[in-house]
């Protein structure tokens, strides 16, 4: 029987793969550049054929190296699979959120754990809008973009709706807020340096004009929701992230328009199966969703 490549070189190979890169590589597996190099020399040894091509740039993987890597990406997703589904990792679930859906998850995950102590949840939150769960030690993650086509068991939270908001007191201020024009006469608050979430919404409003005004950037959603409703000026926000300031009364809606953007919020989770907590919690943050 031929004897099986070792685990670590295949490791090794897994980071090399990604990288193309053996200096990289080797950053992210805290040994040596020739350490790296070795192992993938051991490595091709064993097989009889080389797995990468040197170039004055970096690495390329050879016919059979591109051949292997999504073989060995299985084998250590379902080595990680296995760690979590045997082992049980921890009694706290690992969930991971970007800082843009923080507004709607945050008073949510509070609430669950006031209903299941015995479920606890650790969260970390990113700027980042992905997931990588073969690198990312999460039980579960919230993305945030296109819908997730990765093999990935994907619950689906909300799609993006824009819309204004900005205080009640301001519709009916020294500068009312009636119409589109009247946008001009406020400041306008941007949740992102781009200014995309305006222009897409303004866009669709039919709007014939660029605003004017004054306007302000704010690195999160939150900063922006927490400017407009101190009646600041008129912030952009997603209907489903903003709910409950506007069933609150802390925050309203001028126009009545709310401009779908092809992008979403998804649930995510590796593996077929899953621990019994980490469904229910899914199973509930899904349903407070609809609500």
């Amino acid at each position: 029987m031929n004897r099986l490549p070792p685990l670590p070189a295949l490791h090794t190979f897994l980071i090399t793969a990604q990288h193309c890169n053996f200096t990289r590589a080797a950053q992210q597996l805290h040994i040596t550049q020739g350490a790296v190099s070795r192992q993938i020399a051991g490595l091709e040894a064993h097989l009889g054929y080389p797995l990468f091509q040197r170039q004055a740039r970096g690495l390329a993987l050879t016919r059979e190296g591109q051949d292997w890597l999504p073989r060995v990406q299985q084998v250590f997703a379902l080595i990680q699979e296995g760690v979590r589904e045997v082992g049980g990792r921890s009694a706290t679930l690992q969930l991971k959120a970007p800082t843009c859906v923080m507004r709607w998850l945050l008073p949510r995950l509070m609430e669950w754990q006031a209903l299941r102590p015995d479920v606890p949840v650790e969260l970390t939150t990113t700027v980042q809008h992905g997931v990588d769960f073969r690198r990312e030690g999460f039980d579960a993650a919230v993305v945030y973009g296109e819908a997730p086509n990765h093999g990935l068991q994907v619950r689906k939270l909300f799609d993006e709706q824009l819309t204004p908001v900005c205080a009640p007191a301001l519709l009916e201020g020294p500068l009312p807020l009636r119409q589109l024009q009247d946008l001009d006469r406020h400041m306008l608050l941007h949740p992102s340096r781009d200014e995309h979430d305006w222009r897409l919404w303004l866009q669709a409003a039919g709007a014939n004009f660029e605003p004017r005004g004054p306007r302000q950037h704010f690195e999160t959603l939150d900063m922006a929701m927490a400017m407009a409703s101190q009646g600041t000026g008129v912030a952009i926000g997603d209907w489903a992230l903003i709910g409950d300031d506007l069933r609150s009364g802390r925050l309203c809606m001028p126009f009545g328009l709310k401009v779908m953007t092809g992008k979403r919020y998804d649930l995510v989770s590796p593996g077929k199966t899953m621990p019994a907590g980490l469904a229910q919690l899914i199973d509930w943050l899904e349903e407070r969703a609809k609500l």
